[in-house]
């Protein structure tokens, strides 16, 4: 339970300097999953001032474990519960257990184990019990129905069927949003399930796309562990939320415990749908307190809803619970036709999902049952009941030749003969949203480094290039990442363009132990030496607290400032956070005390905070921010007549900077992880190849993944010698080291995290509305001063 939705944000400006972080270190206290809202609604008190929300937004609240991910059983654990024996862990918490159980007659189920100390709780089983009640009295094919239970047992536990498919959250964030038909079924049956849930007196209360699981023969709803009647409703401590913030009613935010009922499930069902067909959440992501103010004040991001469902939301979305349709209405909006008649509703990735899934269930290993226990079905009547329930449709819906080739065991079906395999470089790039210059360039770069490849006459083999686009969204990143992991001849990728979408897509790269390569994600969270993440990434840019420092090192070694003034806006907060860390370390360890501001996402009044600190006698200034703010800042210290140095670095580099700032523009530095290709003789040959494919010079980044790609396919070919293919899976440590002289310069990486050894940032200065390279700004405190 949180406190209840806070006042408006207060548009200020906090007066206390950021944290000072060692060079490198992830900032404290700003976990990326801090700002998340937990996946249960639990006794979780809010901060009464919600301060400025980050505009890159977070994963959705819930990072739950994969469904079909069986971890094997612990010493401690039981093998049997009441009539299951238990066959492995589903997930683990401070409150218990889930475990996957199956019965005597090969019913699997999910096993919901509490711990004891919780059980001695006050009134736990009192609540214990009244979930179960509440599962039972719903009695609905799209509800997931409550198989055992036991409230008085020295460890209460609870079994509902087994589901092996997804949860809802899970399929979008692996293969984006669903279409538009499967999300009206998907809406269709929820609905369903929830006019069952009201029809017993019940509210849920939790309606989120962690709590629905999918199906080929339909979703599912689960999870009854909050839901109240309508008159316990009522009774809800005050000013406490339940229910997930970005999946709540403005009742609920606001907890106004009587207003509480299913019109709020209604209103959770309308997010849900939005989530599953935009693969965002309705009222963004970020700080808990920012999410409950949006929920109540803002209108719901629809923006990508297909025509054809916007009506039904937007009704379902309505503020006011007297305004939403019932869910038997919701039902008549959005049904087109029933899942059970139409298997085919959901996208063929989610399908095979499922297949894997239940094909996994199928090679569960048989227990040996205990002394004086049931005999356990034989593995060949137990596969024919997993065939007969978890999954009947399966065959319908995924096609025959899905199921066949995941379930064949070998029988009297030849194999078919194997394909040629292809030899790939992958990209993930955004092609076609907000950094899509950035993305394009570093495709032309790619693909320039595989023609010149191709044109060898001694190539032993013929390369491919394989591009998946992102669209710069970080709900899509793990999507366009598994269309290249999943495709066994990809060797390596160059990608991603920016620094969420990297985040994001890094856990397939390394799950599936795929080389990624970046040019420009900088995030310091991409790399960390540990055995588990950031296991295939190299990095050919700076991290950004390196690439703060050395921009402060520049103003050091190029001016006598004394108190230079560093201000960071925190819409993309983990980068400015990130980059005025970095300059804050290397001013001080340089023996000057900067001015430090710290303003909130959205201000416009540039003017009023800068004319402070340049009041207070900042002689430079250094902007840890984004393009819109620097042009805001520029504008301003344009106007004020500053004369000290103007320094900004990576999100800001680019045309936008130069177009919306224009005269105001003049003179600032700013510093980028890119070199300017015609200012190195070495790059002659790839300018030239660039321009005569394209019919013009390289934009920024080409000739870093032009390089990047080039390193690959070296190291590729060194593996391949005698013929062999490569195993992809064994290039990252060979990758990382490898010293490697480019068109663009030279690559270093650290061995244990695949960060630069040798990358810095290059320095350019706006003159005449053009960006005029300098040279590389110092990798540590200038010897002298003022040079």
């Amino acid at each position: 339970m949180s406190p209840a939705a806070p006042p408006p944000p207060p548009d200020r400006e906090p007066d206390a300097p950021p944290p000072e972080p060692p060079p490198g270190a992830t900032p404290p206290e700003r976990d990326p999953d801090a700002t998340r809202p937990g996946p249960t609604p639990g006794a979780t008190p809010l901060p009464r001032d919600p301060g400025a929300t980050p505009s890159p937004p977070p994963l959705p609240p819930e990072r739950e474990r994969e469904p079909g991910a069986v971890q094997p059983l612990l010493a401690s654990d039981p093998s049997v519960i009441a009539g299951y024996r238990l066959l492995g862990r589903l997930g683990a918490g401070g409150m218990g257990v889930v475990y996957l159980g199956r019965t005597d007659s090969g019913e699997l189920a999910a096993v919901k184990v509490t711990h004891a100390d919780q059980a001695d709780q006050p009134d736990f089983r009192t609540r214990f019990r009244r979930e179960v009640e509440a599962a039972r009295r719903v009695s609905s094919p799209w509800a997931v129905p409550v198989t055992g239970a036991d409230p008085d047992a020295p460890e209460p536990w609870l079994a509902t069927a087994f589901v092996p498919g997804p949860s809802l959250g899970e399929a979008v964030r692996a293969h984006g949003p669903l279409p538009a038909r499967s999300v009206r079924i998907l809406g269709g049956a929820i609905a369903r399930a929830l006019a069952a849930v009201h029809a017993a007196g019940l509210v849920h209360r939790d309606v989120k796309p962690g709590n629905v699981l999918l199906a080929v023969d339909g979703p599912r709803l689960i999870d009854f562990g909050i839901a109240r009647t309508a008159e316990e409703t009522a009774l809800t401590a005050t000013d406490m939320v339940v229910g997930t913030p970005g999946f709540l009613a403005p009742e609920q935010a606001e907890a106004r415990a009587d207003e509480i009922g299913p019109a709020s499930d209604v209103f959770a069902l309308g997010c849900l749908l939005a989530f599953a067909a935009t693969g965002r959440p309705p009222f963004g992501s970020g700080s808990v307190d920012a999410l409950l103010y949006r929920t109540v004040h803002d209108e719901p991001d629809l923006a990508g809803v297909p025509d054809g469902l916007l009506d039904p939301l937007r009704a379902c979305l309505a503020k006011s619970p007297a305004d939403r349709p019932t869910a038997e209405q919701v039902t008549a909006l959005l049904t087109e036709d029933t899942p059970g008649t139409a298997a085919d509703w959901l996208p063929a990735p989610v399908v095979r999902t499922i297949a894997e899934r239940s094909t996994r269930m199928l090679a569960l290993p048989d227990i040996e049952p205990t002394h004086g226990g049931t005999s356990v079905q034989n593995p060949a009547g137990r596969r024919k009941f997993l065939l007969a329930t978890g999954s009947v449709a399966l065959a319908a819906a995924a096609g025959v030749g899905i199921w066949t080739a995941l379930t064949d065991d070998g029988g009297t079906k030849a194999a078919p003969p194997p394909k040629k395999r292809r030899w790939i470089i992958g990209v993930q790039a955004d092609l076609t949203g907000p950094a899509k210059e950035l993305g394009i360039a570093q495709e032309h770069g790619a693909r320039l480094a595989v023609d010149h490849f191709n044109a060898r006459a001694d190539k032993p083999f013929t390369l491919e290039l394989k591009v998946s686009d992102d669209a710069g969204d970080r709900y899509r990143a793990a999507a366009a990442a598994r269309r290249l992991t999943t495709d066994p001849d990809v060797l390596g990728v160059l990608g991603s363009t920016s620094d969420y979408t990297s985040q994001e897509a890094l856990p397939v790269y390394d799950e599936a132990r795929v080389p990624l390569i970046t040019v420009s994600a900088g995030l310091n969270l991409l790399t960390v030496n540990d055995k588990t993440q950031g296991r295939t990434i190299l990095r050919a840019c700076p991290p950004h607290p390196f690439a703060g420092m050395c921009l402060a090192y520049y103003v050091q070694a190029k001016t006598r400032s004394r108190r230079p003034g560093i201000l960071q806006e925190r819409t993309d907060d983990t980068y400015a956070w990130q980059y005025i860390g970095g300059a804050n370390f290397a001013f001080r360890q340089g023996k000057i005390a900067p001015y430090p501001r710290v303003v909130p996402a959205g201000l416009t009044d540039y003017r009023s905070v800068l004319a402070r600190m340049t009041a207070d006698g900042i002689d430079a200034y250094v902007h840890c921010g984004l393009t819109p703010s620097a042009v805001l800042a520029a504008r301003a210290l344009k106007e004020l007549g500053f004369t000290g140095m103007k320094v900004a670095g990576q999100h800001v580099f680019g045309p936008r900077f130069l177009k919306e700032a224009g005269d105001a523009a003049e003179g600032w530095i700013l510093g980028a992880p890119v070199v300017d290709p015609t200012t190195r003789k070495e790059a002659a040959a790839f300018v030239a190849a660039h321009r005569a494919k394209y019919g013009t010079g390289p934009a920024y980044y080409a000739g870093e993944a032009y390089d990047v790609v080039n390193l690959l396919i070296q190291e590729v070919v060194k593996k391949a010698k005698g013929g062999e293919r490569p195993d992809r899976t064994t290039l990252t440590p060979v990758l990382r080291k490898v010293r490697y002289e480019g068109a663009m310069g030279g690559y270093v990486f650290n061995h244990e995290t695949g960060d630069p050894d040798a990358v810095g940032t290059f320095m350019y200065v706006v003159e005449g509305g053009r960006y005029k390279p300098l040279e590389f700004a110092p990798a540590g405190p200038p010897a002298t001063r003022g040079t």
